[in-house]
């Protein structure tokens, strides 16, 4: 099939490989930092047809501000350090803000929004996802960050945050699940239209946000559990169960595919840079997700390429964003028509963040 014309990136933690030396204006070649082989710069995204994605505001609680890594990490903070959260958080705000300022990127207002503006020559539309909400002083704060670009938050990332508990917390303990905080947050975000992102979520965090509201959800990147040994891997609650991707779907919420290997598929040795899942096996997460939600509206890319790895912890054959569209060509022999591979790579995500001109082809 032809390659699709466009994609839609649901993840990509754009400002935190800034923070980590990268130049994001760089070639691939030429980019610099942390990370390498690196996969994302801005040329590299234009150059693979990414013409909109959900780019990060990543931070990470440390338990152990003395150790190294909390020393000299920007986008490091002390667990429940508010104050340090905000400032990490803030700052790769206010680059995406710069971004958008030089025509670089456009930043998308939120989903419910009236009036979207009609698409800036700029060569990336992108809204931010703020990945922990940590960097939030408050719900009573959250208007700041909406003002200033971002449209979907995700609670918690691996630890426990001060609203939730993320997939690295122990099913079932006493730090499992919602906290206050987090309760409230969710109303907060509901009533600004703040889409909640369900990935790094516990499975109780999971099933608690669910239980407090009723508005349509996104996993940005996310891949299924029963393909991945469910409660046999031990890290079962990183990926989605059968159950929540059928919700996700009911409330005409997306499944964004994560390309990190070890989530494609498990038993990988992570010493071993040639030991990578093929691009079909990335796919057979796609299409079960259209399997359990009866159809393929609800899914599409949140590759995660190169967040927190390199080019080469992604399916093998797959090491930049130009070579996207051999996931189109894997899902052509899995026999998808081309309107619903155009709909993977675009058209779901378009419409769900209601981008002016998304529909361009069937959505699937």
């Amino acid at each position: 099939m032809p390659s699709p014309p466009r994609w839609f990136d649901a993840h990509l933690d754009l400002a935190m490989l800034a923070e980590l030396g990268r130049d994001m204006h760089a070639p691939l070649d030429d980019c610099r930092g942390e990370l390498r082989p690196a996969a994302v710069t801005l040329p590299s995204l234009r150059d693979g047809r990414v013409c909109a994605c959900l780019g990060t505001i990543f931070t990470e609680a440390v338990t152990d501000p003395s150790a190294p890594d909390a020393q000299t990490s920007a986008f490091a903070y002390p667990l429940a350090d508010a104050d340090a959260a905000y400032r990490a958080g803030m700052r790769q705000l206010k680059l995406y803000q710069a971004w958008a300022g030089a025509g670089v990127i456009e930043l998308v207002p939120r989903r419910n929004a009236e009036g979207l503006p009609a698409p800036s020559s700029a060569p990336l539309r992108l809204g931010v996802l703020i990945e922990c909400a940590d960097p939030i002083p408050s719900p009573d704060d959250l208007d700041q960050w909406v003002e200033g670009g971002v449209v979907a938050i995700g609670m918690a990332w691996w630890h426990k945050s001060r609203y939730a508990a993320g997939n690295g917390v122990e099913a079932g303990s006493s730090d499992d699940g919602l906290t206050d905080l987090g309760c409230a947050l969710v109303k907060r975000m509901d009533e600004l239209g703040v889409v909640h992102d369900l990935s790094h979520l516990s499975q109780r965090s999971t099933e608690q946000l669910l239980e407090l509201t009723d508005a349509p959800v996104i996993a940005s990147h996310s891949n299924c559990r029963s393909l991945l040994g469910d409660r046999d891997n031990e890290q079962w609650q990183r990926h989605l169960s059968d159950e929540t991707i059928a919700e996700i779907g009911r409330r005409g919420g997306v499944v964004g595919l994560n390309l990190v290997r070890n989530f494609i598929r498990t038993g990988l040795d992570p010493n071993d840079p040639t030991d990578r899942p093929s691009i079909d096996e990335a796919a057979a997460h796609v299409e079960h997700v259209c399997e359990v939600m009866g159809h393929r509206r609800g899914v599409g890319l949140g590759s995660d390429m190169d967040g927190g790895i390199t080019a080469h912890d992604l399916p093998a054959g797959l090491n930049t964003p130009s070579e996207l569209s051999k996931i189109a060509d894997a899902l052509s022999a899995r026999g998808w028509p081309d309107d619903d591979i155009h709909a993977f790579a675009w058209g779901n995500w378009a419409r769900f963040w209601k981008l002016e001109h998304a529909s361009g082809r069937s959505s699937g």
